[in-house]
C-alpha cells in the first residue's frame, strides 16, 4: 500500500468528475485540497461526517431546467446548435453530421469516442460532425477519472470545439460572473482532455480551439444563444495544479508518517472514527480558504470554521489578503491599524496603510 492509499484509508479511490477537477483550478495553492484530490479522498463524505455538509448542490428543479434545456439545444440533430454555431462561427455549411457516441453502450463510449476523433483527425474531408456523448478520460494522480462534455463539435478547418449548455440566463448581453468563471473551469477541463486523446492518438492537440461555445439561455426565455469563451487562462492554471498532484511528494514531506484521513467504516460502509480525531488529522494539512470556495469545495465550511476559530485574514477573501502580505491574523491587523502592535520587520507599509484605514474610518463615523 503507497502512502496516498495509507491517507485514503481501505475505501476505493474516489472519482473525480470534471466540476471537481475544474474546482482544483479555482484554488490551486490548498495543499489540504491538493492533498485529499490526490489520495482520492471521498470530500462530501468526510465533511458531512465532520458535521460540515456542503452548502452547494443543484435543485431538482435547477436539474430538470437543465436538462430540459439541454434536449432543446440538441433536438433534431443539434439542428438549434447548428444554427447558433452559424451566427458566432460565421460557417459557410448548410448542415452537419450527428454522432450520438451514447449509442454503443456505456461500456464502450470511451473506445468509440476514441475511434470517432481519430477518424475525424484523419480523414479531414471538410464535414462538420456533432459529436453528442462522447466520454474522455484524463489521469489523475494516477487514476483515470471519465468525462462527459456536452458536445464536441468538428467544423471546417479541422478543428475541435467544446460545446458547454448551462441553463443559467444570459440578460441584457451579461450572465453573473462567477456562473461565467464556472463554466469556463469545467469547459477547461474538457478541453485538456480532449487535446490529452489527440496527442495519444498522434495528431495535434492544437487542433482542439482554446476557444469554447458557451450556450445559455436568453432574457429569461428558453432560447439560446452562445458565445465564444476563451479558456487558455483556466487552462494554464489547470495544468500547473495537475502537474502538482503528480509531484506529490512534496505535498506529503514533513506529514506525520501515521496521518490519516481513513473514516474506518463499519461493514455496512457507516464511518466510525471520532470526528474530533478525524478533524485533528485534517488540521495537520494547511488549508488556503477562500470565500470562493463556498461554491467549489466539499470542505469549505469546515476550513471556514477553522479560519473563524483562528482568526485568519484568509475570511477577507483572496485580494485583500494579498494586500494584507504577511499579516495572517485579525489581531495582528487590528493592532496595527490601532497602533497596539509594533509591525516586523517588512509590516512597516502595510502598517501605514491599516493606521491611514483606521484614522480614515473614525473621521466618517465621527
Amino acid at each position: 500500500m503507497n502512502r496516498l492509499d495509507e491517507l485514503r484509508g481501505p475505501m476505493p479511490s474516489h472519482p473525480h468528475d470534471a466540476r471537481a477537477i475544474a474546482a482544483l483550478a479555482a484554488n490551486p495553492g490548498c495543499a489540504r485540497r491538493g492533498l485529499m484530490d490526490a489520495a482520492g479522498v471521498d470530500k462530501d463524505r468526510t465533511a458531512r461526517h465532520l458535521g460540515f455538509p456542503a452548502p452547494f448542490g443543484q435543485s431538482q428543479f435547477a436539474i430538470t431546467r437543465g436538462n430540459v434545456f439541454e434536449a432543446l439545444v440538441k433536438e433534431n440533430g443539434c439542428a438549434e446548435l447548428l444554427r447558433l454555431l452559424r451566427e458566432l462561427l460565421d460557417l459557410p455549411i448548410a448542415q452537419v453530421g450527428y454522432q450520438d457516441v451514447e449509442s454503443v453502450g456505456s461500456h464502450l463510449r470511451h473506445s468509440h469516442t476514441r475511434a470517432l476523433i481519430d477518424r475525424a483527425a484523419r480523414e479531414d474531408d471538410g464535414a462538420a460532425v456533432f459529436y453528442d456523448h462522447p466520454l474522455f478520460s484524463l489521469e489523475i494522480a494516477g487514476h483515470t477519472s471519465y468525462l462527459e462534455p456536452d458536445v464536441v463539435a468538428f467544423q471546417i478547418g479541422g478543428r475541435f470545439r467544446i460545446v458547454e449548455i448551462k441553463s443559467f440566463g444570459l440578460v441584457d448581453g451579461q450572465a453573473e460572473p462567477e456562473k461565467v468563471a464556472a463554466a469556463a473551469r469545467q469547459a477547461a477541463v474538457y478541453v485538456l482532455a480532449l487535446r490529452t486523446l489527440m496527442a495519444d492518438l498522434g495528431h495535434d492537440p492544437e487542433r482542439v480551439s482554446h476557444d469554447v461555445v458557451l450556450v445559455c439561455p436568453e432574457n429569461f426565455a428558453n432560447r439560446p444563444t452562445a458565445a465564444l469563451v476563451d479558456v487558455r487562462k483556466q487552462l494554464a492554471v489547470l495544468k500547473r495544479q495537475l502537474a502538482r498532484m503528480t509531484r506529490v511528494d512534496r505535498l506529503l514531506e514533513g506529514l506525520p508518517p501515521d496521518l490519516t484521513f481513513d473514516l474506518v467504516p463499519d461493514q455496512d460502509g457507516v464511518p466510525t472514527r471520532p470526528a474530533d480525531e478525524l478533524a485533528g488529522a485534517l488540521r495537520q494539512v494547511p488549508a488556503r480558504y477562500a470565500p470562493d470556495c463556498l461554491s467549489t469545495c466539499d470542505m469549505c465550511m469546515f476550513c471556514r470554521d477553522e479560519a473563524r476559530r483562528s482568526g485568519s485574514t484568509d475570511l477577507l477573501g483572496r485580494q485583500i489578503r494579498d494586500q494584507l502580505g504577511g499579516v495572517s491574523r485579525m489581531t495582528e491587523a487590528l493592532g496595527l491599524a490601532e497602533g497596539t502592535l509594533q509591525p516586523a520587520e517588512g509590516q512597516e507599509e502595510i502598517a501605514r496603510l491599516l493606521r491611514l484605514a483606521d484614522r480614515l474610518r473614525e473621521e466618517a463615523l465621527n
